[in-house]
């Protein structure tokens, strides 16, 4: 206990080192003037404040030293203290100037919001202890003399937070709205509703709380969980109640966040249906359950658009979700609806024929403009996912851009539609933040800390009025592979502070490096929060390029440019006194490189080892139709992971590669590496040719291969190598053909889906 107190004491003085030297808050000061000396909290410190609000503000940022230092600072209606809130209209909404000297603080702000923001860049000041949940009897509590103007980019800055795949306990829910409302973000968008759990009481629905809170628990990855069986209780759930909704609205109001609700239709509605199965089409023939997973073809079970019904359900439940809610506006989902079942459905082609709607599509258009109408009878603003712009727009709807690079939400603002940004490709947390070999297992590719840090919301190819119409930003933790608080946690931080700094600073203030030393600051800060943050910025992506002559070219690098990088190439661990990583080096023998990030002497990052191993193909050219072939013989083995940019893939169709061996080559045995995850619609082939040839033109099959159906679609994730024996051949140049198995099959996880094929490497001897 001793020995951590130390280490504690220790990292808090070195902090207070750092922030004495810089302005060290997050999101950073439009500009800030640093001065010399500190202002020093005690027990005789008073904050003198104007009004009720004002001094609300005070309280909340007070009641810290009590937890932290033991004492609790005089707070008054007053024209007099040691900090002084006073009201300047001039200023901008939400902008606050903070006057820091050695006898004082000044704040000064047109609106409450912006004295609370300058009361959160004082906690940010102020050591790291000052948000710890235990006394810290040793600290000084010091902020350094500062002139700080700041003022918000967007005017919306928002979190969403997603507690239907993976719920989210009230306390832990409580702990994110408060990081959130310190690095000055404003909103947070609940998404309470999906396939996975209904998480909000409706008191007209008693059953969206029995039935559709709970589901099965499955220790399978999302996308691979089974289905609920026939006979199986739900025995994983939960669900917020009215009270603990008013509690978290409440809660976030005091410190300036607006909570949107987001109540989803007409899909992602399984947890409904599960307790109310009559709101389906009744072309649905198959029991409706909470799903545990990514659910397969049961994720089409949608509410019916012909059945007048639904639309009374989903009224009675946004009467009371507005009741709770005092947000201005609802979030009405409007995604990823896919409408097999509305085109079987007897009742959706009678509405279809009644409103003269000519596609599915329109129906759609037509439930979600109902829907948007009722919510605008209530004085509220309806809001959707970007999706809705395949139809006719609902009136007046906030559309969120989020496939790829948001850019649907354009569409849109070409009709005069307000939008809001949330990219997947960059602002999409459930995505891996660093190095694939070194995170929790998760979907799809890469957003780094520093692709959240770089990302520019108003692209050079808009129109002018887009910039206009662009309300701000979205941070979204979709949540299908959590299973705790930790693990939110790890994928929200620290990329959530990156994104507060986009929504709150000008683009031409941003500094990487700067940015890089200011959250060094900040982490402690979390960690004293119990934050279970990431160090992935830390970690070494490396790639590995076949230079056509029998050599690999080995590259490495760090999004910090203020680590080295040190390795060893005979096995053994890297450390600080190891070869320092200059220049990408070539290897050309079979060689295990193993390498981490240091700085300061003191290893950083985690150790990445690559198993480099040679054959007559490692380090020879491939020429086929995929993007990154050069993985097929750089040798170096993929995860089973196939998204970890050491796979070349194939989609929905057949292929094929041609390997340079750079000259006539005896061949006796080939290896290629395949990976099966059914879960995601990656199969193996149908059938795998050889074929060799000294001209590159004439080939002539030396061996094959081909598996049954049920071998390529059998349930599993796996990495499953493909092997040609007893091969008697000879050429210069090696052909590898592949046919795509088709479509997923009935029960599948991905039924009626088209297939991805991936190799890693290929090994030929």
């Amino acid at each position: 206990m001793k020995r951590l107190f130390l280490t504690t004491f220790t990292a808090i003085c070195c902090s207070l080192l750092t922030w004495a030297a810089t302005v060290t808050v997050i999101p950073a000061p439009k500009s800030a003037t640093m001065g010399e000396g500190f202002f020093t909290f005690d027990g005789s410190t008073k904050i003198a404040v104007e009004n009720a609000q004002q001094l609300k503000a005070a309280q909340l940022f007070a009641s810290h030293f009590g937890q932290t230092a033991g004492f609790l600072p005089a707070i008054g209606i007053d024209s007099e203290g040691d900090i002084v809130l006073s009201t300047d209209t001039t200023l901008p909404p939400e902008g606050y100037n903070l006057d820091i000297t050695t006898n004082g603080i000044s704040i000064k702000a047109a609106d409450t919001a912006g004295f609370f923001y300058a009361l959160q860049t004082l906690r940010q000041l102020l050591p790291a202890a000052f948000d710890s949940s235990q006394l810290q009897p040793h600290t000084t509590w010091q902020v350094p003399v500062m002139q700080i103007e700041d003022s918000p980019r967007f005017g919306y800055r928002s979190l969403m937070v997603d507690v239907a795949r993976n719920f989210l306990p009230k306390s832990d829910l409580l702990k994110l709205i408060d990081i959130a409302a310190m690095l000055k973000i404003n909103k947070l968008h609940l998404h309470l509703v999906d396939d996975t759990g209904w998480r909000i009481e409706i008191k007209r629905y008693p059953k969206l709380m029995q039935v559709g809170a709970w589901r099965m628990h499955r220790d399978e990855v999302f996308p691979a969980r089974p289905n609920q069986r026939p006979g199986e209780v739900p025995n994983e759930g939960g669900y917020y109640t009215q009270d603990d909704i008013r509690d978290i609205v409440a809660f976030a109001a005091e410190r300036q966040i607006e909570v949107i609700p987001e109540i989803e239709m007409p899909a992602h509605t399984s947890s409904s249906l599960a307790a109310y199965p009559e709101l389906a089409c009744p072309s649905v023939d198959a029991p409706i359950t909470v799903l545990p997973g990514g659910g397969g073809i049961n994720t089409q079970f949608i509410y019916c658009a012909g059945n007048d019904s639904v639309f009374t359900f989903l009224k009675n439940v946004l009467d009371e979700v507005m009741q709770l809610f005092p947000s201005k506006y609802i979030h009405l989902g409007g995604d990823e609806a896919v409408k097999t079942y509305w085109g079987r459905c007897p009742r959706c082609k009678a509405r279809m024929e009644a409103e003269h709607l000519s596609d599915l599509e329109d129906l759609q258009g037509y439930f979600m403009q109902r829907m948007s109408d009722y919510v605008r009878s209530k004085g509220k603003i309806p809001m959707g996912w970007d999706e809705l712009t395949n139809h006719k727009l609902p009136d007046d709807i906030i559309i969120y851009g989020w496939r790829g690079f948001g850019e649907a939400a354009t569409k849109a603002a070409d009709q005069g539609h307000k939008f809001i940004m949330t990219p997947a490709r960059v602002l999409y947390f459930i995505r891996y933040q660093g190095p694939q070999w070194f995170e929790p297992y998760t979907y799809f590719g890469n957003i780094t800390l520093k692709d959240v840090y770089d990302y520019e919301p108003i692209r050079p190819n808009w129109k002018p009025e887009y910039a206009n119409l662009l309300m701000g930003i979205q941070a979204s933790m979709w949540t299908e592979f959590c299973r705790s608080a930790a693990d939110v946690h790890h994928q929200l931080f620290p990329r959530l502070l990156a994104a507060a700094e986009v929504a709150w600073c000008q683009p031409n203030t941003k500094d990487w490096y700067d940015f890089l030393q200011r959250i060094d600051v900040q982490l402690p800060r979390l960690q004293m929060m119990g934050i279970n943050y990431a160090h992935s910025m830390f970690n070494i992506d490396h790639k590995l390029t076949p230079n056509g002559k029998g050599k690999t070219t080995v590259e490495m690098s760090c999004i910090r440019p203020d680590v080295e990088i040190r390795y060893t190439t005979d096995g053994t661990q890297p450390t600080s006194t190891s070869k320092l990583y200059k220049k990408s080096f070539d290897l050309n023998k079979a060689t295990v490189v193993k390498a981490s990030t240091f700085k300061d002497g003191k290893q950083m990052g985690e150790v990445l080892t690559l198993d480099v191993a040679f054959n007559k193909a490692t380090g020879r050219n491939v020429t086929s139709d995929a993007n990154n072939d050069y993985v097929i013989t750089n040798g170096l083995r993929g995860s089973d992971r196939h998204s970890d940019f050491e796979w070349a893939g194939w989609y929905a169709k057949d292929g094929s590669f041609v390997i340079d061996l750079g000259k006539r080559t005896s061949i006796k045995h080939i290896v290629l590496g395949c990976i099966n995850n059914s879960s995601m619609g990656v199969h193996i082939p149908n059938e795998i040719s050889i074929s060799v040839s000294n001209d590159n033109k004439t080939f002539k099959q030396v061996a094959s291969k081909s598996y049954t159906h049920d071998e390529v679609f059998r349930t599993r994730t796996a990495i499953e190598d493909a092997v040609f024996d007893n091969l008697s051949a000879n050429g210069r140049y090696v052909k590898v053909a592949f046919t795509n198995p088709g479509k997923c099959p009935k029960g599948d996880f991905k039924e009626g889906q088209d297939t991805w094929i991936y190799f890693d490497e290929i090994i030929v001897e």
